[in-house]
């Protein structure tokens, strides 16, 4: 018992889960990771694709696991008068960063990377909790009835 004595005992539980917003935060970010890695893929001249696990069934009813190399579109794109733009996209569409305003004009290719990674830091301190709550209504209202 004088070992139990000597600790700092508590009713202190363990959360279960996180919170939605965490989660979506923290899912933009990932994708926002990935567009780096294209990136700096493309910048050094190499292919970037994102390899997934996919559970397979056999032939024999057994499963085994496959990995799959699954193609990453970049978010970028060069517009009328050659400067490289930006859509920040959750699921399928693109975030509104300010009022009309869903694009970011990187203007050359060597800043696409910093940009990226400002873009990431400001979804890890939830500057883009509002925008990415707007999105995913829009996307969860067009599941209802």
């Amino acid at each position: 018992m004088s070992a139990l004595a000597s600790l700092k005992l508590s009713n202190a539980r363990r959360e279960q889960g996180q919170p939605s917003i965490v989660i979506r935060r923290n899912k933009l970010a990932d994708k926002i990771g990935e567009q780096i890695l294209l990136a700096q893929a493309q910048q050094s001249g190499n292919n970037y694709t994102k390899t997934r696990y996919k559970l397979v069934r056999g032939d024999d009813g057994g499963t085994e696991t496959v990995s799959i190399q699954q193609r990453v579109r970049p978010w970028w794109w060069n517009n009328e008068s050659g400067k490289l733009c930006l859509n920040v996209r959750y699921g399928a569409r693109a975030l509104e960063l300010a009022k009309g305003k869903t694009t970011v004009e990187v203007g050359e290719a060597k800043a696409l990377v910093d940009v990226l990674n400002t873009l990431k830091s400001a979804a890890l301190a939830g500057e883009l909790d509002t925008q990415i709550e707007a999105v995913s209504g829009a996307v969860r209202s067009g599941f209802k009835k």
